[in-house]
């Protein structure tokens, strides 16, 4: 079946196709209003610039494009920049932030997600100015308002960073 992309007036991009956009099987993308929209993160700590391939109560990626004007970089480290490991897993859990919010829908925009665990966090190589982070995250449970999910940032395809973590999302 063909699709096309179609722009909306609330910051999406959304496959147009048949059936409903989001559901597994289709992804549809957010721009960085949206995002900002949906969690209250802003600069210099919010760390997904856009998102793509937004399955509702499924899976989502989060992009980050790396740029030597991050602030963090001044002092991790001086004349060999390495973007810190903490600030990955941080993006995979705001990627799965706004995963959260566009599943529950409009009553959620806003809301605070918090970590309640992180298990399993692998980081493979480092990250770099000029490198564009790709954070692939997927739903595995729900229940009630703790939402559990697995994430694994790639960068050209090869995965720099996994880790599963879990969230509480709260008034």
């Amino acid at each position: 079946m063909a699709s096309e992309a179609t722009p909306a007036m609330d910051g999406t991009t959304a496959e147009s196709t048949a059936s409903d956009p989001g559901v597994a099987g289709e992804g549809h993308s957010l721009d960085i209003a949206r995002i900002m929209h949906a969690i209250p993160h802003r600069y210099p700590f919010l760390l997904i610039d856009r998102m793509e391939d937004v399955r509702h109560n499924h899976s989502a990626i989060g992009i980050k494009n790396v740029s030597i004007n991050e602030p963090f970089f001044t002092g991790h480290f001086p004349n060999h920049p390495v973007m810190p490991g903490v600030l990955i897993i941080e993006a995979m859990a705001q990627t799965a932030a706004v995963l959260v919010v566009e599943t529950i829908g409009p009553s959620a925009a806003g809301k605070l997600v918090y970590f309640m665990t992180i298990e399993n966090a692998k980081f493979r190589r480092p990250v770099v100015p000029g490198d564009q982070l790709r954070v692939h995250v997927t739903k595995e449970r729900q229940r009630a308002n703790v939402w559990k999910f697995s994430g694994v940032a790639r960068v050209d395809g090869v995965a720099v960073a996994e880790a599963s973590y879990a969230a509480m999302i709260l008034e």
